[in-house]
């Protein structure tokens, strides 16, 4: 018998050799994929603990900042008490800019105490009886033609107010009109709880929200009237149907140069003059501020809106907090020491 070449004899252990090398790549590229996988999953954990870190961080800033807010609005009532004129209009202090807090590692936090006195409550549309008090009713009405809102009638905000299914008028919306929207929900029946359940109303736009929102606002107590020394013009002009937008305009000039320190100077404006205006619901004071802070700190921006309520004894009480607003900081920075 012929001898078997060796070459031939060697296939068969080069064969297990090369299927043994191969299971060995595939287990080391195995386990490099797991490696590299939980590596990528150990950045993101961390990732995330970091950035969940760096929030409740600016959050907590963003409380003290508010904390801040709230002793300058009681240094401000006490000052008023003091001087035994209790008044608030924009040129104290606390209107006037944007305080700038220094904080450690170059971060910074922005504060603004925003005014609410001076806008139309909704809340005051439907007294805690259930009738509709007819000089919001009229004021808001009249706020919506000024802003030239015409999509929106008043007796949608009454019906979404009020506790009863029925519409107080062919211009109103309860829940038969809501159900058959896409998707579909109810009326509140119930006060605001926000000025942003506007954009719920039959027939508002978002043009016509972003027109009516700084004028309006969702307070829990309703009653407080609408600060004349803070008012906007249009807020102004829905005090009086004839009044028009350039003795509106007048008005705030007036008001810039001297405040009112009295509601009946106020009414004795040459601009009212023969209009019969009363002093129903008009005020020289707010109840109600919103402190706006923005905290900026290892990179990320903290927001955080808060409304405020000051009692008539000058007691500071936090109503609500918002953290989803965002460029909210509008007035020029007044920088603060950090001594």
């Amino acid at each position: 018998m012929a001898d078997i070449p060796v070459r031939s004899r060697m296939i068969p252990g080069h064969r297990q050799g090369g299927v043994a090398l191969i299971m060995v790549l595939l287990a080391m590229a195995l386990v490099v994929m797991l490696a590299t996988g939980m590596t990528q999953q150990q950045s993101v954990r961390v990732f995330r603990a970091s950035h969940y870190l760096a929030q409740q961080q600016g959050h907590s800033v963003a409380l003290g900042a508010e904390a801040f807010a709230r002793q300058i609005l009681v240094r401000d009532f006490e000052d008023d008490k003091e001087n035994n004129l209790m008044v608030d209009s924009l040129d104290e202090f606390w209107a006037k800019n944007a305080a700038i807090l220094p904080l450690d590692d170059n971060g910074v936090a922005e504060v603004q105490i925003d005014d609410l006195g001076g806008k139309i409550n909704l809340n005051d549309l439907v007294q805690g009886n259930g009738q509709v008090d007819p000089i919001t009713r009229e004021r808001i009405s009249r706020l919506l033609q000024v802003l030239e809102i015409t999509t929106v009638n008043v007796d949608a905000l009454v019906d979404w107010i009020d506790p009863d299914d029925q519409t107080v008028s062919a211009y109103g919306a309860e829940d038969g009109m809501y159900l058959s929207a896409d998707p579909a929900y109810r009326a509140g029946n119930q006060p605001f709880v926000d000025v942003s359940e506007l954009r719920l109303i039959d027939g508002m736009t978002e043009e016509a929200y972003r027109a009516l929102r700084p004028h309006v606002a969702a307070l829990p107590v309703a009653g407080l009237g609408i600060n004349v020394n803070t008012a906007t013009a249009p807020v102004l002009r829905s005090l009086h149907e004839e009044l028009t937008q350039a003795e509106a305009d007048a008005i705030l000039e007036k008001r810039l140069e001297e405040r009112f320190e009295n509601i009946q100077d106020f009414l004795a404006l040459p601009e009212f003059a023969g209009r019969g205006l009363k002093s129903t619901g008009l005020g020289l004071q707010t109840r109600f501020f919103e402190v706006v802070s923005r905290i900026t700190y290892d990179n990320r921006v903290a927001n955080l809106v808060s409304t405020v309520y000051r009692s008539p004894e000058g007691e500071m009480q936090t109503v609500s907090r918002d953290t989803g607003q965002k460029n909210r900081i509008t007035k020029e920075p007044f920088s603060i020491s950090e001594q």
